[in-house]
Formats: C-alpha cells, sequence, structure tokens
C-alpha cells in the first residue's frame, strides 16, 4: 500500500509503496505535506498501458473535487498541523517555485505533468513497443513483458538522474535505469525506436489526458452558467455599447453571450480530443528504416506495428507522416484551443469586473477575506482579476509554439525541447486554474437587483422616450412637435443631472408638458423595464435548450466526476 508520511522542518516529505519510493517532489506529495501530517493511500489499481483519467499511479479511490484530493477512508487533523507547524520554525525555501503548480493548480492536472507520470508513460511505451513487436514475430518473451510491467511505476530516478550526468542524455539514461531493475529486458527495451518515440508520444498522451480534465472543467462551468442564465433570464439590465447605457437586455442573456463562447471552446477541445493523432512508431527521421530492418523488409508488419502501439496507448490513428519529431504544428492548434478558452474567461471575467464597480454584481468575497492591507473596506475582484492574468498568459503562449513551429529545420531540431518542457505544461496548469476559479465565481455569484434596478431608473428616462412619442403621434400628436418637446426636456434634465447632480426628472417633466396630455397617464406603465428587453428571456430558454442542454446531456457521466473547486488562495 501507499504510504506518506509528511513532516516539517528537517524532516523531509517521504513516500514508498509496493512499487518503491515515489519522488518527493512529486506534486501529489507537495500537496500531502500542505494538507496532513499523515496520509494513507490505497494500492493503486493494476496497470494499463494507457487510461482515460490520466491518474494511474494514484489510487483508484481518489476522488477529484474541483482539484483537490480526497482520499475517502482518511481525515486530516488541520489542528494537528497548525500544532506541528507552530512548534517546528519552517525550513527555507530557497529555490525558485513555480506559481502554477505549488499555489494554484489541481493535484489532478499537476499530476498529469509530473516525473512520476512523464517516466511511467516512458515505460508503458516501452512495453506497447515491445509487446507490438513479439505480436508480430520479434523474438521477446512473455517474462520481459511482465518483468517490465512489474517495475512500471517504480521510477528510480536518483539512478537516472545519475546517470545522466554521465551520458547526458535523458532518454538513455531512463533506458539504463529501466534496465536496472528489469535485466532480462534489458535487451530488448526501447527496441528499433528513437528517443522521440517516448519523449514525443508522451507529449500526446499527456496533452490529450490534459484536454480531458479541462473538458470535464468547461462542462462544469457551462453548467453553472447556464444555471445563472435561466436563474436571471428575466431580470432587466443594462445594457452596454462603449461601456456607455445602451437599450437594455437581462441579467440571464448576458450570461448566455459568456456561455456561448466557452460552447464554441469546448466544441474545439472536443475537436481535439477526439482527433490528437498519435506519432507512434516512425523510427530516427520519420522513415521507419529501423524496424523494416527489424522486419526483415516486411512493410506491412512496420506498418501493423505503428498501429498497434497507436491503439495499445489508446489512441484512434497515428500521424500520416513525420520527421523525426511530430509537426509542432500539432502543439500550436492545441494550445490555441486553450487559447480559445482564455479569451473566453478574461472576456467573461472583464464583464463581471466592470459590474463589481458599478456594485451590481459581485465575486464570492468571503466572511475573513481581506480586500487591502490598507483600506479594511475594500471587495477587490481578486478571483476575476487572476483569471484575466493568467489567461493573457495563456494567450500569449500561443504565439510561442507558432514560433517553435517555424523554426524546426527539416526533420527535426533540439531548439523547440527546452521551450516545450516549459510551454506545454504551464499552458495547461494555468488553463486548469482558470476554469476552476471561473466556475469559483459562477457558483458563488452575487446578483443585486435594487443596485440594478436603480441605475435602470437613472438611465430609462431617456430611452422611453421613443415609447412615449409614438404612443401620442397615435393619440393625434405631431410627431415633429412631440420630438422637439423631448429634445429640449431632455438637454435640461441632462444639464441638471450632470452639472448639480440632481436626480433625472425627465419624466416629471414630459408629464406636466401639455403636449403630452393624452398620454400622460400611461407613462409609468411604459416605464416598466420588462417593456424593452425585447426577446431576452426567450432568447436564453431556446438557446439553452437548443445548443447546451444537448452537450451537458452527452457527457453527463463527466459532470458526476467534479465539482465547483474551493480556492486555497
Amino acid at each position: 500500500m501507499w504510504r506518506a508520511c509528511v513532516g516539517s522542518g528537517s524532516n523531509a516529505v517521504m513516500a514508498r509503496s509496493t512499487f518503491g519510493a515515489i519522488r518527493p517532489r512529486s506534486p501529489m506529495f507537495q500537496w500531502a505535506y500542505a494538507t496532513s501530517p499523515t496520509l494513507t493511500l490505497t494500492r493503486p489499481a493494476p496497470l494499463l498501458l494507457h487510461t482515460t483519467t490520466t491518474m494511474q499511479a494514484l489510487p483508484a479511490s481518489t476522488m477529484f473535487v474541483g482539484g483537490v484530493g480526497q482520499h475517502q477512508a482518511s481525515s486530516f487533523s488541520s489542528s494537528a498541523v497548525q500544532h506541528t507547524q507552530s512548534q517546528q520554525p519552517s525550513k527555507p525555501r530557497v529555490k525558485f517555485e513555480n506559481p502554477l503548480s505549488d499555489r494554484y493548480s489541481s493535484v489532478e492536472m499537476n499530476y498529469n505533468w509530473s516525473p512520476q507520470k512523464k517516466f511511467s508513460t516512458w515505460r508503458r511505451l516501452w512495453i506497447a513497443l515491445a509487446q507490438g513487436e513479439q505480436e508480430l514475430g520479434l523474438p521477446i518473451t512473455d517474462e520481459q513483458l511482465a518483468e517490465m510491467k512489474t517495475h512500471v511505476d517504480n521510477i528510480n530516478l536518483e539512478f537516472a538522474e545519475a546517470k545522466e550526468k554521465e551520458l547526458r542524455h535523458d532518454v538513455m539514461s531512463h533506458i539504463h535505469a529501466f534496465g536496472e531493475l528489469c535485466p532480462k529486458a534489458m535487451p530488448i527495451i526501447h527496441l528499433g525506436a528513437t528517443s522521440c518515440y517516448v519523449g514525443d508520444n508522451t507529449d500526446l498522451i499527456q496533452m490529450k489526458e490534459g484536454m480531458q480534465i479541462l473538458q470535464k472543467q468547461m462542462l462544469l462551468l457551462m453548467s453553472l452558467l447556464r444555471k445563472m442564465a435561466l436563474e436571471h433570464k428575466d431580470l432587466p439590465t443594462l445594457g452596454f455599447t462603449h461601456f456607455q447605457a445602451a437599450q437594455l437586455t437581462t441579467v440571464g442573456k448576458r450570461a448566455t453571450l459568456w456561455l456561448q463562447d466557452l460552447l464554441f471552446d469546448y466544441e474545439n477541445l472536443q475537436h481535439w480530443i477526439d482527433n490528437l493523432p498519435f506519432r507512434g512508431v516512425k523510427g530516427t527521421t520519420g522513415t521507419q528504416a529501423s524496424f523494416l530492418s527489424l522486419f526483415d523488409g516486411d512493410h506491412e508488419k512496420v506498418r501493423s506495428l505503428d498501429r498497434r502501439v497507436t491503439e495499445l496507448m489508446g489512441f484512434k490513428k497515428p500521424i500520416g507522416v513525420t520527421g523525426q519529431t511530430y509537426t509542432r504544428k500539432v502543439d500550436y492548434y492545441v494550445l490555441s484551443a486553450l487559447s480559445g478558452i482564455a479569451q473566453s474567461l478574461h472576456k467573461m471575467a472583464t464583464d463581471i469586473r466592470l459590474l463589481m464597480h458599478l456594485k451590481e454584481i459581485e465575486e464570492p468575497f468571503e466572511k475573513k477575506q481581506v480586500g487591502s492591507s490598507a483600506m479594511a473596506y475594500k471587495r477587490n475582484p481578486m478571483r476575476c482579476e487572476r483569471i484575466c492574468s493568467l489567461a493573457r498568459y495563456v494567450i500569449s503562449v500561443t504565439d510561442n509554439t507558432a514560433h517553435t513551429h517555424a523554426n524546426q529545420w527539416f526533420e527535426r531540431t533540439l531548439d523547440d525541447s527546452a521551450n516545450r518542457r516549459i510551454s506545454l505544461p504551464e499552458s495547461f496548469l494555468a488553463t486548469d486554474i482558470l476554469l476552476r476559479v471561473a466556475a469559483n465565481v459562477i457558483d458563488g455569484i452575487q446578483v443585486w437587483p435594487y443596485v440594478i434596478r436603480k441605475h435602470i431608473n437613472e438611465e430609462l428616462p431617456f430611452m422611453a422616450t421613443e415609447n412615449i412619442i409614438m404612443a401620442a403621434v397615435k393619440e393625434g400628436g405631431n410627431r415633429q412637435d412631440l420630438h422637439e418637446a423631448i429634445r429640449e426636456h431632455s438637454m435640461e434634465a441632462g444639464r441638471l443631472v450632470k452639472q448639480e447632480g440632481k436626480s433625472n426628472d425627465l419624466i416629471e417633466r414630459i408629464k406636466k408638458d401639455k403636449i403630452f396630455n393624452s398620454v400622460s397617464g400611461d407613462i409609468d406603465a411604459m416605464m416598466e423595464p420588462s417593456n424593452f428587453v425585447g426577446r431576452a428571456p426567450q432568447q436564453v430558454v431556446d438557446f439553452i435548450r437548443e445548443e447546451v442542454d444537448p452537450v451537458l446531456e452527452r457527457n453527463k457521466h463527466l459532470m458526476k466526476q467534479v465539482k465547483a473547486a474551493d480556492l486555497n488562495v
């Protein structure tokens, strides 16, 4: 069984299992260190060559709640943590800590890009390759395959790191590390393959499974926006064009604008989950020459091996052709999908920030939350500001991936490598954070109808004048005379509002003007805000029924796996 022992001060985080030592810097144990002095995890599920949940090395009984791992058989004592921390000084933290990993993102997404996930996936790929080669007639024994499977999650990182200092090659160092544990299989590990067989294919697996994590978060957010839209579909509010008061809409209709953007993003993300190609088995420059040699010139066996390994790793099809690497345009397309999500959330969060300034809507604000170290009364839009901040970063990385693809020479250059070690995981980690924070905001959003109505009352008199003119014309009035009267009253009412700070008295002026006597008794009824929202309520219902609900219904099994997160900070 897994056992994680967590200490502070000079005591390091330690973890051990039947599969061997787990690296202390693994995100799942960084989380444990911050959560509980003792964490017991059950034995992982049996080896799979691929999974749909990404958590191969985590226990099957671990449940993810908005990115926070909760083990159903464990209980955590916060008082014990506080007592331990108060008694011992903290160990100095002298290395840079990435806030995406250490401060904000979910355990699930952290694990997806962790060393444990990466190197165990390398080993699964070596197993898949050996299994495919055995099935096609190469002399690989069941004993060798069984030995490899036994040690798939027992990553002897210290050995690999020491070997890399000697060899200056990360893949070769891990071949030796795996071979150290699997001496019988050592002769056939990585047979016929190049480094990009494990490197590129693992990147694709991590991207696919990362998108599946984001997919669940998107479904949650869309369901929360659906609820908000329906709840407030009839609540009139000022529309804004150029951030100036415009024709009325409803709070629910505005929420559907945010929801529609995310629906487009979801469909794009779903496309890449379904259609992301696998690099497969292509050899050093993409010609599969080494495999053609292994199979004595049998082209069909080489093609079959490519398809079989792709199948074993959970992909529908291998990419048609490659150089040494799959085209980096794939990275651009995937990160563009993430950029689309970031764009939509930035727009939504900006709208909410502006509405918070007007005090019409507010993001959640906790009982002991501090808005400002100096101004104790402040309620800053901290969550939405975080969304905007990280969204800009995710959007910017798309440009980086475009340059990476554009600068690849011929079959491959290595100047993509160090860049992608940063750009791929950080884009996914940041997008994971964006969706979790956005769900937290919408789940706890506060709408203030009386403030909204106050603002409507300040602007509606001007907007209602056309309706008043039309009604008076129907009663026999002269349209041009009525228009001029309205113009004069509007200018004077506007002057008093702007120069003297008085309330808008335009409607009272119109009621007192004899030219409007024929309709003065009906003017108050004309001022009902719901008369000015057009089809907004019906549009909300139609849009959700026709476009949103079918998506949520098709994916309700995924929505059961996630709920809105409680944020750590």
